[in-house]
């Protein structure tokens, strides 16, 4: 698992030592479904010495969580999965090349072919949105399952077969389907999803799944926050919501609940420094993972919009640099080659605010907006260029899936590759950089693609904003402040002219291992 922020967040699935989470939903004012709504809490008398008021429990609090649990439970199933275990390394013994070494315990293959991969078991929790056998969990539950690997477990303990009917990578979640021969004419038990009345932060939530492979445990607690983003490609579509009712491995893809016993989110992950739960937990919002199961249901996928350029957050330190103030959007760092946002007039380095009069405040929000739309829609963005609004028609193509728009992005020592020449080297002093002319020699170095112009960061004074923002030998310098550089002399310009403007930054547009990047730097004194 990676580190993300000060701890991990942590993907579901129990049994095979892959770490599971969830989340919990949200709920409050004990009543019975469609009874009005209880009254407003009231202030009484502080205690003794304390001057302050406290809250009286709100009528109809609820003492116990029994009779949701029982009400909803039926629909909860714990997933059991069984994958591929990843291959193990075959042994190599000097001087024996080109034997494969068979570790003791295991056989190889009948007439030399390679044995059957070993198998593991993984365990998630789902729950059922039909009577006809239609279930909701995270993709990540079952994205490695075999073809016949997939069992669901009900209350009862019956044992049924289910397929998958459709994976969303973007939202983490997956439809599955009953097709066990037992259950056929079987009306299973099933919940809905709550769209309409969103519960407040401090309501409760009762979350019911399978942790550790201990199915059917039920947690409490309240819902802490709306709109996190956990940091990865998932929260591109998904605003998650924070509850810290107690959720583990084997947790991800179980329901929370209002306490009217409608599912308000999926739980998928928690943040937890030691792989355990500290008490922090995101779910997926109803509204999103209805209309995702539904599109799932219906299509097999779900198809979302795409324009074909690579965006980043339009910060204030870049709107400085470029005297917009509170200017807020996000900015193009790069197009697809062919794609519909170059065809229709994008630019590297515009800044987009808003799409189809929507205003956007992110890279995140315009990735939303975008995705709405349909194959072949218009979509109309509202751009700045060179601090100058226009608008830019862009027809809408079919956005491929997160696994063809993976990039990889590590980056690869020089592995002792020979130097770099550095003739007319130069220094920017005010940006802390050390520039040469990208060459033959820098070319392969740093295999930089024979169509980049610019110049090459042959090296970053540490101290400088630069250097704390990770810029370093090897980058490739092609723009400041959306013009174009092939010498520090032109470099020397365009800062010099935004110390002009009294703009205390300039944005630089960076290569780094193909990727481009906008960077803001603080001009030195």
């Amino acid at each position: 698992m990676a580190a993300r922020k000060s701890g991990f967040f942590v993907g579901a699935v129990a049994g095979a030592g892959v770490a599971c989470a969830a989340l919990a939903g949200v709920g409050m004012r004990m009543a019975p479904a469609g009874a009005a709504e209880p009254a407003q809490v009231v202030r009484t008398s502080g205690v003794a010495g304390n001057p302050a008021p406290m809250f009286a429990p709100p009528p109809g609090a609820p003492l116990s969580f029994a009779d949701i649990f029982e009400q909803v439970s039926p629909a909860v199933v714990q997933i059991d999965v069984t994958s591929k275990a990843a291959a193990a390394p075959k042994l190599r013994i000097p001087g024996l090349e080109g034997f494969d070494i068979v570790p003791r315990g295991q056989k190889p293959g009948d007439d030399g072919e390679e044995a059957p991969g070993p198998k593991q078991q993984s365990s998630g929790s789902g729950f059922f949105i039909s009577a006809d056998g239609y279930l909701v969990t995270n993709n990540h539950v079952v994205a490695d399952a075999d073809a016949d690997g997939i069992n669901v477990v009900l209350k009862d303990g019956r044992e049924l077969k289910a397929t998958i009917v459709g994976r969303d990578e973007g939202t983490d979640l997956a439809v599955l389907k009953v097709v066990d021969p037992k259950a056929k004419g079987a009306a299973f038990p099933y919940v809905n999803f709550e769209n309409q009345a969103k519960p407040r932060v401090g309501d409760w939530v009762i979350t019911i799944g399978n942790p550790f492979g201990l199915g059917g445990t039920a947690t409490a607690g309240i819902i802490s926050a709306y709109n996190r983003d956990l940091g990865d490609s998932s929260s591109t579509f998904v605003d998650y919501i924070q509850i810290d009712a107690p959720i583990n491995r084997g947790n991800s893809g179980g329901p929370s609940f209002d306490i009217y016993g409608r599912v308000i989110g999926v739980n998928t992950a928690i943040f937890s420094p030691t792989g355990g739960s500290v008490g922090i937990g995101f779910a997926i919002p109803a509204d999103v993972a209805e209309a995702t199961a539904k599109a799932l249901i219906s299509g097999g996928k779900v198809v979302r919009g795409y324009i074909g350029a690579q965006i980043q957050p339009f910060t204030k330190e870049m709107a400085e640099a470029q005297g917009l103030g509170e200017v807020k959007g996000a900015i193009v760092a790069d197009l697809v080659t062919g794609g519909p946002a170059q065809k229709g007039g994008l630019m590297a380095e515009d800044v987009i605010t808003a799409v189809n009069g929507v205003n956007i405040k992110s890279g995140s929000e315009l990735t939303r907006e975008v995705a709405k739309g349909r194959p072949g829609d218009t979509l109309k963005l509202s751009v700045l260029r060179g601090g100058k609004p226009r608008t830019v028609d862009i027809k809408s193509g079919v956005r491929p899936t997160e696994k063809e728009l993976a990039v990889d992005g590590d980056d690869t020592d020089e592995n002792g590759a020979e130097a770099p020449a550095k003739p007319q080297v130069q220094k920017s002093d005010a940006l802390g950089l050390t520039l040469a002319p990208i060459d033959d020699t820098a070319r392969r170095t740093y295999s930089i693609d024979p169509a980049v112009r610019g110049l090459l960061i042959d090296g970053v004074k540490a101290s400088s904003d630069a250097g704390e923002k990770g810029l370093r030998k090897g980058d490739v310098l092609t723009s400041i402040n959306g013009e174009p550089v092939a010498n520090a002399a032109q470099v020397a310009s365009a800062v010099d002219a935004a110390k002009k403007l009294q703009r205390p930054s300039v944005n630089l547009r960076i290569i780094r291992a193909g990727r481009p990047t906008i960077v803001p730097l603080k001009i030195a004194p």
